[in-house]
C-alpha cells in the first residue's frame, strides 16, 4: 500500500451580517466569512490538504475565484470533486484532521453535524474525521474577530 499526507490552510475575512459556514454547517453568528463561494473555511482547508496529498495544485487552481461558475457555491461540491479528482488517480482518503482558530462562536456544538456532512461528502467514517477548534486568545486579527483559519491534514492511500 502506498499512502501519501497532503496539508490544507485556509484563511477568510469576516463580515458583519454575512452567512457563516463551516464544514457545510451554517453557525448561528452575528457575522461570517466572506469569500466567493459560500467561502467554508474548514472544507476549504480540507480540499487543500487533499489535492496537496495528491499533488494536485491547490484549490485555488481548480476552483478559481474568478471563473463565475463556483460564485456562491457549497464548498461540499468542491470537496466532492477533490475526492473525485484523486479518486481518478487512484487514491481514496484514510482520514482528515482539522483545526479551527476563531474567537466565536464555540464550535463544539457543531462538530458531529459537521462530521456528518463531510463524511457524506468524503465518503469516510465520521471517525476518520477529526475536528478541533481553538481561540487565537484574543490577538491578532482572529483575536478582533476580523478573520477565521483552519489547518487540515489529510492521508490519503493506495493499494
Amino acid at each position: 500500500m502506498k499512502i501519501k499526507v497532503g496539508f490544507g490552510f485556509d484563511v477568510h475575512q469576516m463580515k458583519e451580517g454575512h452567512p457563516f459556514f463551516v464544514g457545510g454547517v451554517q453557525l448561528d453568528h452575528h457575522s461570517g466569512a466572506f469569500g466567493h463561494s459560500d467561502a467554508d473555511v474548514l472544507v476549504h482547508a480540507i480540499c487543500d490538504a487533499i489535492l496537496g496529498a495528491a499533488n494536485l495544485e491547490d484549490i485555488g487552481y481548480h476552483f478559481p475565484n474568478t471563473d463565475p461558475e463556483w460564485k456562491g457555491i457549497s464548498s461540499l461540491v468542491l470537496l466532492e470533486e477533490c475526492v473525485r479528482l484523486i479518486g481518478d488517480k487512484g487514491w481514496r482518503i484514510g482520514n482528515i484532521d482539522a483545526m479551527l482558530c476563531l474567537e466565536a462562536p464555540k464550535i463544539k456544538p457543531y462538530i458531529s453535524e459537521m462530521k456528518k456532512k463531510l463524511a457524506a461528502s468524503t465518503g469516510l467514517d465520521i471517525d476518520d474525521i477529526s475536528i478541533k477548534a481553538t481561540t487565537n486568545e484574543t490577538m491578532g486579527f482572529i483575536g478582533r474577530e476580523e478573520g477565521v483559519v483552519a489547518y487540515a491534514v489529510c492521508l490519503i492511500q493506495k493499494d
